[in-house]
Parts: C-alpha cells; structure tokens; sequence
C-alpha cells in the first residue's frame, strides 16, 4: 500500500514516547522521533494536536524540525471529502486574504501505512517571509472565549480577563497589553471616535474580505476562535488571518451535515457587530459580497477545483483502512459541495437584495 502519488512522509518514535503521548492525549508534550521527507531523514519532535478530535483513534499532530520550523498533518477524520480545509484556504487565498498553504500526504508511521493526511502550512515567522508580509506580533486565537467581548459565551459572565481565548506567538509583554486594550476600546458605543479608532487599529477592508471568506464557506467556528491576528510592521494595524475550517461547504466540525443557512450572513463575534454598526463599512461588506458572487464563489470557478483536488486524492483515499468514511461517502461529496455553493449563493444573494442600510 502506497500513497499513489502523495508525497510520502515517514515517522519513526520508539514505543515508550508513544505510549507517554497516548497516556494523556491532552497534553502538548513533544516526543522524538525521526521525520523522513524529500529523501532526508533527520530528527524532529512530535506531539498531538487539535480539539475533540484527540480523542479520536486516528490523531492528528504538529511536527517541529530543523530551525524551528512546524508543519500540521491533520487526519481530517471527521470529513468524508479530506478537502474541506484544503479548499477553503485555497478560496481565501483567492480573494487576498493570506491563508496557510495545504497539500495532501501519505504517512508511513514506523514502517506502517498511516494513510492520508492534510500536511498544513503553519502561521508563523517562516508564512510571513515567504509573502513579503512584515509582522511585529502574532496572537492565536485558541477557543471560543476569543470573541472580542467582555463576557464569557457560555457562562455570561464577565471574563476574568480580557485575553482569555488568545496566545501570544510573537510579540513583547507590550502584545497583550495593546490586545486587551483594544477588546476594551471595541467594547464601547458605537460612535465617530470608536470608528476612528478602528480605521487605527484594524485594516478593515481585509477584516471585511476575511468575514466574507468565513460567511460564503459556512465556518460557523471561526469567529470566536480558528483564527490569528498579527500586528502589520508597516501601518500597526491587526490583520487577521484563518485557520481550521474542517467544518464548512455544508458539514460542521463533527462531520455532521449542516444547512447552507447555518452561518448569519452578517457574521459573529462582538468585532464584527462592531465594524458593520457603521454604514460605509457595511456598503464596503456588501461590495465585497457582490463581487464574490460574481467571480470566485461560483459553481463555474470552484467545481474545476474540486475536481482537480479529488482526481489527486481519490487513489490514495481507496487504499486508506484508517478513515472513519467508508470511498463511497468520499465520491459523493463534490455534489454536496455543488449543492452547497449554489444554496449559499441564493441564500448570501437574498440577503443583499434585502439588505436596506
């Protein structure tokens, strides 16, 4: 058994770091091993990765070698496609908002096929060189509590703190600081100094373009958390940028199918809210919106996608025993996404033909 065509990548660790890793799943310790890729074998650090999907029997983790650098497998276990991440950020990447490159791969794991995997480029120092992108911080958004509110989403409460939610990657202790800062100054009404301070703060055209990207693919998870912001080097302001939607084109997290009217077309969290409280900003949104419509979120542009991605897939998917899905639920879905794509576009269109400022 092969990966027909993926590019191969091989995990060697001994059986003692295995099992310390799976004696708490929860845990982001590393284990050695040795990564063989691109005919190289050199030493790494494993650990696993993810939510819920810790618990699942085929895992998903973050590999770090040579300087620092970090890459993603993730099994996309709960995806029947293995193409929901992948075409997502291909899509935010085609509308100019800097997303991680993916590619599909085969992992071999001490000497057994391992099966599919969604290789992910990870957000970090080496993602903003390689755009020419300078970044003086970068803050992760790590759960829901990322919401740009006061208040705890579950409990209603007041947050203990206004960065819960969030981890800074890079930056000074100045980073949180100016983060929370910011989440309180967000925080209050909605008047002519608020909107000068967020032209400040925030590049809110590429915000727009990112709460386009998340309401056209349906990311119903990626408002209050699944995301990275980093402080733009030239004009000091946040810019954010997208991560982990497994969930999207008509599944949610779980897997589960959705309706394609599961995402409010104007979005979520208390920063969104925010930013559209303000008339030019939202004939900005629904520009952006149209145009969307009428170019990139379309059947004629994404179906040629889908079927480049499921043509190099589909070998390497039938040879796969690790995957919850059995190759038929992996054949039917491109006509989900169809269907999807045109839903949504009724759905997103109805809303702009409604909309009255």
């Amino acid at each position: 058994m092969s990966g027909e065509g993926l590019p191969t990548r091989k995990i060697t660790i001994n059986n003692e770091d295995l099992q310390r890793l799976e004696s708490n799943v929860w845990s982001n310790e590393f284990a050695p091993v040795k990564l063989e890729m691109n005919g190289k074998t050199i030493d790494a650090q494993l650990r696993f990765r993810g939510g819920h999907t810790r618990n699942y029997p085929k895992k998903s983790y973050e590999i770090r070698y040579g300087d620092n650098q970090i890459l993603h497998w993730n099994a996309e276990f709960d995806d029947p496609s293995m193409i929901r991440n992948a075409l997502s950020f291909h899509f935010f990447n085609m509308i100019n908002v800097p997303s991680p490159r993916t590619r599909h791969m085969w992992l071999e794991w001490n000497g057994y096929p391992h099966g599919v995997y969604l290789e992910i480029e990870s957000v970090d120092d080496t993602f903003f060189r390689r755009r020419n992108i300078g970044s003086q911080a970068l803050i992760y958004a790590v759960n829901d509590k990322a919401n740009f509110g006061l208040y705890d989403s579950e409990t209603g409460e007041l947050k203990e703190s206004l960065f819960d939610g969030y981890r800074v990657m890079k930056g000074s202790d100045e980073t949180k600081t100016k983060l929370v800062k910011f989440v309180k100054r967000i925080n209050n009404p909605a008047n002519s100094s608020l909107k000068s301070y967020l032209a400040y703060r925030l590049d809110i055209y590429l915000y727009l373009k990112w709460l386009a990207g998340a309401v056209l693919t349906g990311n119903y998870d990626g408002f209050d958390q699944n995301y990275a912001l980093y402080e733009h080097t030239k004009t000091g302001k946040y810019r954010i940028i997208p991560w982990d939607y497994e969930g999207t084109w008509g599944r949610n997290c779980y897997g589960r199918l959705c309706g394609s009217d599961l995402v409010d077309v104007r979005g979520y969290n208390t920063l969104t809210k925010k930013v559209l409280s303000y008339k030019s900003h939202r004939q900005i949104y629904r520009k952006i919106l149209t145009n969307l419509l009428a170019s990139k979120f379309t059947v004629k542009t994404i179906e040629p996608i889908i079927a480049d991605m499921y043509e190099n897939l589909r070998p390497a998917i039938r040879d796969d025993f690790t995957r919850k899905w059995p190759l038929y639920a992996f054949d039917d879905e491109p006509q989900l996404f169809i269907s999807y794509i045109e839903e949504r576009r009724a759905i997103v269109q109805d809303e702009l033909n409604n909309w009255v400022d």
